[in-house]
């Protein structure tokens, strides 16, 4: 039986086999013979090749361009001598191409120089090699545990890296021990942000001054570990042609570089890292003190710089900040720059500075020692477009800051120091750049205000005018035609088709027909005269016309002599659909209110929805601007009070209590607790008329 069985269970295995032999040849078969063509309408089948060929002709254009893929900011590429490097993006994270400049020309010429931002700052490739090489040289685990034992700051669940180093060592030993690893710690996690926020200091100061501000000398009160030398030495290149083939210390302006600082830790990795960079032919000095034999003949003082970088903050008393501050003014530099934290007590520093600053320039110009130099007294160049008291500044009790933030591309040995995964971070400070001699005079006549927005705008009005004069030239040559024929006197009939004296412009054939009527050539001088009052074409196009034939180079210095008055921007605008809304200081020494409707022009509400935190805002402002006062009472947790929302909208302190009200957990918390009211409530009831309950009073 069994044997019978496995017989079958054989046969039926072969058949099986068999089948399957079968069944894969025949699809083999099937396979090799080609599918017959499915039958298409005609129009579908002349879509299709349409389509076809668009796809190949895309397909022909991509082929050889590299960068038709769009570049993520943080997309590297290969430079020479196997470096790497980064594409140039700009404030909104677009890279810097054709496209992204026609977006840029739509602004106006004076909106354009009023926000010129630097935009995302990248590490020159000497200091990443020198800092890289120096954490290799380290134990990065101990690097990593100093860096959060000195820089970060935890809270609860959250955490932040502060930027600030005060350090203060027990004894001479333990600073010995802990100097060094502190400074490399220092110049691995702070040195990039400080570098960032100086550098864009720099820039804005060069774009503001012009080509003719150049920098040889700079004297660096605080200098640490030299962030204010590379920033200097990135934002003053000398010959460009020759820059791509040396260092970025040999093809710089600057020759002569005083480091001032006491902190010897940070000093001594300053060094390591400039010898590491190779230092060529820059005379760099460091010292503890500023000596007299650093001193600069006020003369000679123009290419001179004196820099204190966040240092103001760190040092203990208000007498040690006036002693810096007065030193830095007799040093003899005719710039002197002042950066701190953005924090009121960073501000307050810098604000205190700022008018002590003013008071010397004030005392130079009653100083009868000082009658035979050209430059004397001081003024502010950035970012206050006055030389007032700031109106945010209130000693001791300032509730806003003026200050500004500047994006940094972190570095890899930033983000290994850190553990983090982001590719950028941001440092905010607040600044005064404060020179020597009497504050410009402005232009009387503005210029630069219509950019590629405006002359569109000015277009199509012109081509509506010219449809307009077109109609009427047809009307004139319809009714012409009508009064020939029939022999009505057409003005007579219509008096709003009669020309009035004086409506004609100059060079137009004035000549009265006969009949009355306006004939086709004067139709045609009319249109001719509308359309050539219109700017066209040119990029310095004004709203005056005594002003389109001005050079650009011209109107670059006239806008450089405006800026000194234009409004700066303290506070993110606000930007609605129908109006823009602008909190800035203005060249009256108060915080005011400055709302841009469309209806004031397509080009000022381009510029005022482009403009950004910390821009100069050039277009007045259609309505009487409004007043933003500061309070000068203390917040006792009663209310909102005045001033308080400078830089918000009028509802926006608001909203976050709003927002918590509307959350899960508050709708939550509130149905529990009408709940446990119910249910006290039912078991009060319940208990007044329980049965054998005495109810009598």
């Amino acid at each position: 039986m069994l044997c019978s069985h496995s017989s079958s269970v054989r046969v039926l295995s072969r058949v099986g086999l068999q089948n399957v032999a079968t069944l894969t040849s025949s699809a083999v078969l099937r396979s090799a013979q080609p599918n017959p063509s499915v039958p298409l309408d005609p129009t579908l089948k002349t879509l299709l090749q349409g389509v076809d060929m668009s796809v190949s002709n895309h397909k022909k254009r991509t082929a050889g361009n590299v960068r038709a893929r769009p570049l993520r900011e943080l997309e590297p590429f290969q430079i020479e001598q196997g470096d790497v490097g980064y594409h140039d993006i700009d404030d909104e994270g677009n890279l810097l191409n054709d496209s992204a400049q026609a977006r840029e020309d739509r602004k106006s010429p004076a909106a354009r120089f009023g926000s010129n931002g630097v935009g995302a700052v990248i590490l020159p490739v000497e200091l990443q090699r020198a800092i890289a090489s120096l954490i290799n040289d380290s134990d990065k685990s101990q690097l990593h545990s100093d860096a959060k034992r000195l820089f970060l700051d935890e809270v609860g669940a959250r955490s932040s890296w502060d930027t600030a180093y005060d350090v203060k060592y027990r004894s001479r030993k333990q600073s010995y021990r802990h100097a060094t690893r502190d400074a490399t710690a220092f110049a691995s996690v702070i040195l990039p942000l400080h570098y960032s926020a100086i550098y864009a200091v720099f820039h804005h100061l060069k774009h503001r001054l012009g080509q003719t501000w150049n920098v040889q000398r700079v004297i660096d009160w605080g200098a640490g570990t030299g962030s204010g030398l590379w920033a200097a030495l990135s934002a003053f290149p000398g010959n460009l042609a020759s820059s791509e083939a040396g260092s970025l210390v040999s093809n710089s302006t600057i020759t002569s570089y005083i480091g001032i600082d006491k902190r010897d830790g940070l000093v001594c990795i300053g060094k390591e890292l400039l010898q590491r960079a190779g230092s060529g032919s820059l005379n760099v000095i460091w010292r503890r003190a500023f000596h007299e034999s650093d001193l600069f003949d006020r003369a000679d003082g123009q290419n001179t710089v004196a820099l204190s970088a966040f240092m103001l903050s760190s040092l203990p008393s208000q007498f040690s900040k006036k002693r810096m501050v007065k030193e830095m003014w007799e040093s003899g530099a005719h710039t002197i720059i002042l950066v701190d934290f953005n924090t009121k007590a960073g501000f307050e520093n810098i604000a205190e500075a700022r008018q002590l600053l003013l008071d010397l320039g004030c005392k130079d110009l009653q100083d009868p020692r000082s009658q035979h130099l050209s430059f004397r007294g001081s003024h502010v160049v950035a970012p206050c477009p006055h030389d007032r008291p700031c109106p945010l500044y209130q000693p001791g009790a300032s509730r806003l800051a003026c200050g500004f933030s500047q994006r940094l591309q972190s570095p890899s040995f930033l983000r290994r120091t850190k553990h983090v995964k982001e590719g950028y971070e941001d440092i905010g400070y607040s600044y005064v750049v404060v020179q020597r001699g009497s504050r410009p005079n402005t232009v009387a006549e503005p210029v630069g205000r219509v950019g590629a927005v405006g002359k569109e705008a000015m277009e199509r009005e012109t081509r509506a005018r010219t449809a307009v004069l077109r109609e009427l030239k047809r009307a004139d040559e319809h009714q012409h035609g009508a009064q020939s024929a029939s022999g009505v006197d057409i003005e007579t009939e219509n008096p709003r088709l009669r020309v009035q004296p004086g409506t004609l412009p100059a060079g137009a054939n004035t000549a009265a027909p006969v009949s009355g009527q306006m004939r086709a050539v004067d139709v045609d001088a009319v249109y001719t005269a509308t359309t050539t009052s219109f700017p066209r074409g040119d990029e310095n196009v004004s709203t005056n016309p005594t002003t389109a034939q001005i050079p650009m180079a011209d109107i670059e210095e006239a806008l450089r002599r405006e800026a000194y008055r234009w409004p700066r921007l303290v506070f993110p605008p606000l930007k609605k659909s129908g109006h823009i809304i602008i909190d800035a200081c203005t060249a009256e020494g108060k915080i005011m209110r400055l709302t841009i409707p469309k209806s004031q022009g397509k080009q000022p509400f381009y510029d005022a929805r482009k403009s950004s935190w910390g821009d100069l805002f050039p277009h007045p402002p259609k309505n009487q601007p409004v007043e933003r006062f500061q309070s000068t009472q203390p917040d006792n947790g009663s209310g909102p009070m005045r001033g308080d929302d400078i830089g918000k909208r009028a509802k926006g302190r608001d909203k976050h209590r709003e927002a918590e009200g509307r959350s899960y957990e508050a709708v939550d918390a509130k149905i529990r607790e009408e709940k446990r009211k119910a249910s006290r409530k039912e078991l009060a009831t319940e208990k007044w008329f329980a049965p054998g309950l005495d109810t009598r009073y």
